[in-house]
C-alpha cells in the first residue's frame, strides 16, 4: 500500500484515480481479499471487523484500523463488504447510509438472496449511494492468491468504475447484468457444485464398496465424460482421502446458499427437485453432528448407511 498517496475526499468524482477504500468483514474469505486490496491499491484502505485479531492482522499488512462501520463510512469512497448473509449486509448498509457521503459506492462481496441485494440497493439509492452485488467464487486459497471469480450485478457505468478494484481480488470479473444478477449467477454456481458433490459422494461410496478405490475412480472418470471441477478438486482433495480441513466452507453455509436458490427458483416458476434432494444431504450431515466440517464431508452421510 502507498501511504503517501493523497486519498480523494468521499463523495467527489475524483475518487476514480485514487479512491479511499473501506473493507468490512475480515473472515475466511474477507481476510484474503482485504489483504490483496491493501497490497495493490494506491491509497488508504480503512478496515473493520468485530474480531480484533482479524483486524490486527490487516493493520499489520498496511490497512488503516477503523473503530466501527460508521468510521469506515465516513472515510472511504468505495466500501467492500464480506459478510455472512443478507441480514448482516442490510444492517451494515443501514449504518453506512447514515454516515457515508453521497456518491459513495458499496460493493457487496457476500452471498445473499437476490431480493436482499435489490432491497439494499434501493435503500442506499434513497441516500444517494451506489451499490453493486459482487459475490465471489473459488476457494479460501484463491482469496489469498487474488484469483477469485467475481460475478457482478451493476449498471455498466458503475461496473466500469469498480472493475479495476475488483481485479485486486479476482482474476476473473464478470458483469452478469443489473443489480441482483451477480447473486443469481453465484447461487446457481454454488448450487450446481453442491449437487455435483452429493452425486459424487453417492457414486464414490458405491465404487469403494464394489472394490474400486476413490483415487482410481477419480483417475478413470477424469478421463471420460463424467469429469468435472468437483471431481478433480473436492473429490480428489477431500472426499477420497476423507480429509476435511478446518475453517473451510461448512454445511450450514451450503444450506444457506441452497435455500436462496430454492427461493429464487420458486419465484421464477421452477420446481427445484434436484436442489431439494441435495439439501437433504447437507441437513443430514448437520443432524449427524458433522455440520461444521467442510461440506464434501457429506460423503460420511452416505457411508454411514451400511449394506
Amino acid at each position: 500500500m502507498n501511504e503517501t498517496a493523497t486519498p480523494a475526499r468521499a463523495g467527489t468524482d475524483t475518487w476514480a484515480e485514487t479512491p479511499t477504500l473501506g473493507f468490512i468483514g475480515l473472515g475466511v474469505m474477507g481476510s484474503g481479499m482485504c489483504a490483496n486490496a491493501v497490497k495493490k491499491h494506491g491509497a488508504l484502505l480503512h478496515a473493520f471487523d468485530m474480531n480484533p485479531d482479524a483486524l490486527t492482522a490487516q493493520v499489520a499488512g498496511g490497512a488503516r484500523e477503523a473503530g466501527s462501520v460508521a468510521d469506515v463510512a465516513r472515510n472511504a469512497n468505495v466500501i467492500f463488504l464480506s459478510l455472512p448473509g443478507g441480514k448482516q449486509v442490510m444492517s451494515v448498509c443501514e449504518e453506512i447510509a447514515a454516515h457515508a457521503a453521497p456518491g459513495s459506492i458499496v460493493v457487496d462481496l457476500s452471498t445473499t438472496s437476490v431480493a436482499d441485494a435489490r432491497a439494499v440497493c434501493a435503500m442506499l439509492a434513497d441516500k444517494g449511494l451506489a451499490f453493486a452485488d459482487a459475490p465471489v467464487a473459488r476457494t479460501r486459497q484463491a482469496a489469498i492468491d487474488g484469483t477469485l471469480s467475481i460475478m457482478v450485478g451493476a449498471s455498466e457505468g458503475l461496473f466500469a468504475r469498480i472493475e479495476p478494484l475488483l481485479h485486486y481480488m479476482g482474476s476473473d470479473v464478470t458483469l452478469c447484468g443489473e443489480v441482483g444478477c451477480g447473486q443469481v449467477v453465484k447461487l446457481i454456481n454454488n448450487t450446481l457444485l453442491f449437487e455435483q458433490v452429493a452425486a459424487i459422494a453417492e457414486m464414490m461410496v458405491v465404487a469403494e464398496r464394489a472394490g474400486v478405490t476413490g483415487d482410481k475412480l477419480i483417475e478413470a472418470v477424469g478421463l471420460g465424460s463424467g469429469n468435472s471441477f468437483a471431481l478433480q478438486t473436492h473429490a480428489k482433495k477431500a472426499m477420497a482421502p476423507r480429509e476435511f480441513p478446518a475453517k473451510a466452507f461448512p454445511m450450514p453455509y451450503a444450506l444457506k446458499d441452497i435455500g436462496y436458490t430454492i427461493e429464487l427458483a420458486e419465484q421464477m416458476g421452477v420446481e427445484p427437485r434436484l436442489t431439494r434432494l441435495a439439501a437433504e444431504y447437507y441437513q443430514a450431515a448437520i443432524d449427524m453432528g458433522i455440520g461444521e466440517k467442510y461440506f464434501p464431508a457429506i460423503i460420511e452421510v452416505v457411508d454411514a448407511k451400511k449394506p
